[in-house]
């Protein structure tokens, strides 16, 4: 019953993005100029919520525009009803629907469809991830060297020493090819099914990575924070890999 729950309300959340793509609709700004928020993420996000709470009206709901409805519930459902909304916003059809379901803190299950590309991801707890009902596995390359590579940037940030600028301009000073799609989710479940070999992303929000780190996971990839400690959506930075490039990777990024 989760699951199917899951999907119903991932795919009608992805329903929304197709009826409002390249069409007219409000857009406003929230924490800067880019930061963006559409008439399409709110009607996506009520949709989803709606479609949970027919199901389990008292489970713990946290999503990017209406916050956290807590409740007392072991479960928590973690939205992103438009993860890359400034692609959305331009027409750029790399954008999705990303839900996630913890249980007592821990992630069991997460989705991410594209409707525009027609992939749905599905990860659940130990039991592996799918693209469109078939399996999915991380990369084999053992070398950074070799890899392809995706990231994102935040809105702003502080100028330092291993700032995002610098980061990348250490990893492409290297010729290693890197890409920037515009959403953290997708980027996961593309590092998932082994079209990237790693991703990195210095601050994100737990709706951003919740299902697709789930996605690498259960993919046979490693995820964790710059530091190698153990990955917590809510906590900002992000590696995620194929697991052979890991260590090397974290080097590079922390810059040793």
């Amino acid at each position: 019953m989760l699951k199917s729950t899951l999907l119903k309300a991932t795919e009608a959340g992805g329903k929304i993005l197709q009826q409002y793509f390249n069409g007219a609709f409000e857009v406003s700004s929230k924490s800067t100029v880019n930061d963006l928020v559409t008439e399409a993420d709110k009607k996506s996000e009520a949709v989803i919520i709606e479609v949970i709470r027919q199901t389990y009206p008292d489970h713990f709901i946290l999503s990017e525009e209406v916050g956290a409805i807590k409740t007392d519930s072991a479960f928590k459902w973690i939205i992103d009803p438009i993860d890359g909304t400034v692609n959305f916003a331009n027409g750029i059809p790399i954008c999705c629907v990303s839900i996630g379901v913890e249980k007592e803190g821990e992630m069991i299950l997460g989705a991410v469809y594209n409707p525009f590309m027609n992939e749905l991801f599905i990860a659940e707890k130990g039991k592996g991830a799918t693209l469109n009902d078939k399996p999915i596995h991380v990369s084999a390359k053992t070398s950074v060297a070799t890899s392809c590579l995706v990231t994102g940037f935040p809105y702003k940030w502080e100028e330092s020493d291993r700032d995002p600028l610098q980061v990348l301009t250490s990893v492409i000073k290297q010729g290693i090819p890197v890409r920037r799609l515009g959403s953290a989710a997708i980027d996961l479940c593309w590092v998932a099914c082994g079209r990237f070999d790693g991703f990195w992303e210095h601050h994100l929000q737990a709706w951003d990575s919740a299902a697709g780190y789930l996605m690498v996971e259960e993919a046979g990839g490693k995820v964790t924070h710059f530091s190698g400690d153990k990955y917590s959506p809510y906590q900002s930075d992000i590696l995620a890999t194929n697991g052979h490039i890991h260590s090397e990777l974290q080097h590079l990024i922390n810059g040793k």
